[in-house]
């Protein structure tokens, strides 16, 4: 494989961003790495990384991101890895305007500009892989995951798209759909929903105190998890192979309600939805 081969990855602090990262650098690539925060943006830099502040939620900050990666690699992007994001828990009828709103700035508003700035640059060079870090919940819905189900949804719904209106250009659109990963999704996860839902005030405070539990397990919290090195396969897939997938599963959970979708009217589907906890 050729090592001057660029891959910007967005939300790079922690788990599959950082992990994929990682796995990238072994194989030769340029690796240019992005993080929301100062501290995580020096820490990766003390580490060897190249990396870009890049809060998915501002506009500003996403452009001049662009423009910093533009002088980094002369405007020569070989693929983007759109993997920031964060999940918003709590019950749809709990979740306010602002909360759904701010959820849909990251993983989706902000995920679609950042794209959207970096595709002229391939259609220049003819050639690019756009990939998108989605979830088994961009396919199948589950309960108190709303926020999260829909920013995930509408992901995939752009992704696809894409992928038509970019046919014949060389520029590859890409899913990945993990399931259970091990990473620091679930803490931060809490951190919404500790800022944004009031369980005292809701109808479902009896369930949301099952649910805080799970959230606050430490290790994995649900069967089936893998390391995100699994993500990272399946992403380096994708940017060697010439023909790459549309979509990739990851874990048994998205390869079975995969199946299950296909198979099972709606009714039989959600009653099994409805005790995934």
């Amino acid at each position: 494989m050729t090592s001057a081969k660029t891959v910007f990855i967005t939300g790079c602090s922690s788990g599959i961003g950082y992990t994929t990262a990682v796995e990238l650098k072994k194989r030769g690539y340029r690796t240019v790495c992005s993080a929301r925060k100062a501290d995580d943006v020096e820490r990766l830099r003390e580490e060897g990384f190249e990396c870009l502040q890049l809060d998915l939620a501002d506009s500003a900050s996403i452009q001049q991101a662009v423009q910093e990666l533009i002088a980094l690699t002369g405007g020569r992007v070989y693929a983007l890895f759109n993997n920031g994001a964060f999940g918003q828990p709590g019950a749809v009828e709990d979740l306010s305007r602002e909360a759904l709103r701010n959820q849909f700035e990251t993983n989706f508003f902000g995920t679609h500009e950042l794209t959207t700035l970096l595709i002229p640059l391939m259609r220049q060079q003819g050639h690019g892989r756009i990939i998108y870090n989605s979830s088994v919940l961009g396919f199948v819905a589950m309960k108190f995951r709303g926020a999260y189900n829909a920013s995930k949804f509408a992901l995939e719904g752009l992704a696809d798209t894409l992928r038509l209106e970019l046919r014949g250009s060389g520029i590859h659109i890409v899913l990945i759909e993990p399931g259970p990963i091990e990473s620091r999704f679930r803490q931060n996860a809490y951190a919404m929903y500790r800022k944004n839902i009031n369980p005292e005030h809701s109808f479902h405070r009896d369930t949301y105190r099952a649910m805080e539990t799970r959230l606050q397990k430490p290790g994995p919290a649900a069967p089936f998890t893998l390391p995100a090195t699994a993500v990272a396969e399946k992403l380096i897939h994708a940017l060697e192979s010439n023909k790459p997938k549309s979509r990739y599963a990851v874990t048994v959970p998205t390869y079975l309600f995969a199946v299950l979708k296909r198979l099972l009217p709606t009714v039989w589907l959600d009653k099994i939805l409805v005790s995934v906890e």
